[in-house]
């Protein structure tokens, strides 16, 4: 049975289908023709739309805005897609009532005379245009080359190096390019300017700074060939390098307590003991070099002190000088390179790589006084200071790279330190670091933890970080003019550590 005999439902929809078909058609027509306008009201920020239709612009990218008597450099801070009236963009006043898809931003200017301006237009900046503006911000100080801006490809990518003046913190997932790109910079202090670097090094990623890869531009590796010279790797003994060696006595006074389980007050006794054995001297030198000897001296108390180093496991440590030598310490407060890696990796025990912290952190601070600039580079610092120490020699060495970071600045002491997890450094630690260096970064925890410390980097640029490929960071601080994306160059050098090829995945 027939339930529309008139067909008038029919007619109806078809009457229906026609009219949102037309609406549809109107609509489509009007969101192409969204102009992209920006607008400000103190010349220093803006506002802007734009047409989703072929949209090209993104966060973080340069536009140039032109109200018809100039033209402005800016960037985009952020952007999204919103539903309007499409009266209120003031277009199509006969259509109040439809509603548009449309983007809508906000960004800040960089360049041009400073003024409000409304409706102008906005357009991708031409690279050439990015270039100069970069050019005329650089201070006079020297700038290291790292790559290349991300959106403004083309354009060269630079730190001002007097931004590492300030404490500077580099994060980035497993993957993301991090010890590359911590090796760009190193790279580029070496060969751009002469300050003095202290590199902690858990993985060896940085045993190989001084070798040029062979298929480096020639001029370029002649430049650096300069700089490679002044870089002496310290080691395990047996393993290639200067043999990485300490006195017992050069490790300060609670190192020692630390690693040989004792506290000043409940066992002061041996704690005087330990004390008074290190401050003995012969021809001006210690008589107890390593904590072994502890076992084979006559002087009394030596022997129970000996046998609490043997029962711990530190007589055997390959790090004791043992009166060969020299002392990791004497190259600290004499050193005869400019560039000290202090490969940790290579030790066999995490003991002794906390000891080697402890008193190359110790060391630095202890000869602060000589106001002489050292970058201190800490990767992988979550080991070196983390935010909850497992043990007395953690904890040591985290108060001391907690007591740089607050008050190192104004004797010349600045750190690089650079992490997978930002929340497992001590907090203390990161809070006083005036420049980042983000990588891609997946944790949702992560992000939020950072955008609470860098507080002075838009947060839509901080988001864009989980899609970052491997190599492409953000930056900011004091070393770059705004924030912005940097996609980091080639090394020089060849990289210490490298990941296991994954060739066992091609099958048998």
């Amino acid at each position: 049975m027939n339930a529309d005999p008139t067909g008038l439902a029919s007619d109806r929809a078809a009457v229906i289908g026609r009219r949102l078909a037309d609406y549809r058609a109107d609509r489509a027509i009007v969101e192409r023709a969204v102009l992209p306008l920006a607008s400000s009201l103190d010349g220093r920020t803006f506002t802007f739309q734009a047409s989703l239709d072929g949209l090209s612009l993104e966060t973080g990218q340069y536009v140039e805005i032109d109200d018809g008597r100039q033209v402005r450099l800016g960037q985009v801070h952020a952007i999204r897609a919103e539903t309007v009236s499409a009266a209120d963009i003031g277009e199509v006043a006969d259509l109040p009532r439809m509603l548009i898809r449309l983007a809508l931003g906000e960004g800040v200017v960089l360049g041009g005379d400073a003024g409000t301006f409304h409706d102008a237009m906005i357009r991708p900046a031409h690279d050439g245009a990015v270039a100069r503006w970069f050019e005329s911000s650089r201070s006079e100080r020297r700038h290291i080359d790292i790559g290349s801006l991300l959106l403004a490809d083309g354009v060269p990518a630079s730190l001002d190096a007097g931004g590492f003046g300030r404490h500077t913190f580099l994060c980035g997932q497993s993957g993301s390019g991090k010890t590359h790109g911590l090796g760009v910079i190193l790279e580029g202090l070496m060969a751009r300017t002469g300050i003095r670097i202290v590199i902690l090094d858990p993985n060896s990623d940085f045993v190989r700074l001084a070798d040029v890869r062979p298929d480096v531009d020639r001029d370029l590796a002649a430049r650096y060939s300069a700089a490679a010279e002044n870089v002496s790797v310290w080691r395990r003994p047996g393993r290639g390098g200067t043999p990485l060696r300490l006195r017992l006595a050069d490790v300060d006074a609670p190192g020692r307590a630390a690693l040989l389980g004792l506290d000043p007050v409940a066992d002061r006794e041996e704690y005087a003991t330990l004390q008074e054995l290190l401050e003995a001297q012969q021809a001006g030198r210690p008589l107890i070099g390593s904590a072994d000897e502890l076992v084979g001296s006559p002087a009394p108390g030596a022997h129970q002190l000996g046998l609490r180093a043997a029962n711990l496991g530190a007589t055997d440590w390959s790090i004791w000088s043992r009166g060969e030598g020299r002392s990791l310490v004497t190259e600290l407060a004499e050193p005869s390179a400019r560039c000290l890696v202090v490969d940790l990796g290579s030790l066999d025990t995490p003991e002794e790589q906390r000891v080697i912290a402890e008193t190359v952190l110790s060391t630095l601070w202890r000869l602060r006084s000589r106001r002489e600039p050292v970058l201190i580079v800490i990767d992988e610092a979550h080991n070196v200071c983390p935010a909850d120490p497992p043990d007395s020699l953690s904890g040591l060495a985290t108060r001391q790279a907690i007591q740089i970071a607050a008050e190192g600045r104004k004797f010349g002491l600045y750190l690089l330190t650079s992490t997978q997890r930002p929340q497992k450094l001590h907090p203390d630690v990161i809070s006083q670091c005036d420049n980042l260096l983000l990588m891609r970064l997946n944790s949702v925890a992560d992000q939020a933890f950072l955008r609470a410390v860098f507080s002075f980097v838009p947060q839509p640029l901080l988001d864009r970080v989980t899609s970052f490929r491997q190599g492409q960071g953000l930056v900011a601080g004091s070393f770059v003019p705004h924030p912005t994306y940097v996609r980091f160059g080639e090394r020089i050098s060849e990289e210490g550590g490298a990941d296991v090829p994954s060739t066992w995945a091609l099958g048998p």
